[in-house]
């Protein structure tokens, strides 16, 4: 299956589920390419954003699967090639 670049864009409000966020970034990990957080802590929330290399249903299952969990919100950018 041809493989795909996006980025996953989250945003970890105060008492998201940020132990079942992480156990999804590490079960995922041989795709990844590299993620950054910045914590704005002004607002209470946490900024990451994860930069993935696999297929479409990999990306697609990725980005499902944290944005269904409690307190955390996300989008998912491709690229166009």
């Amino acid at each position: 299956m041809e493989k795909r670049v996006a980025i996953i864009g989250v945003i970890v409000e105060k008492g998201g589920d940020v132990e079942r966020l992480n156990e999804l970034l590490h079960e995922y990990g041989e795709y990844i390419i590299g993620r950054m957080g910045i914590p704005y802590r002004e607002r209470g929330i946490n900024v990451i954003s994860v930069a993935i290399d696999a297929p479409q249903d990999v990306i697609s299952a990725l980005g499902g699967k944290i944005g269904r969990l409690c307190g955390i919100s996300s989008k998912t950018v491709y690229s166009a090639a």
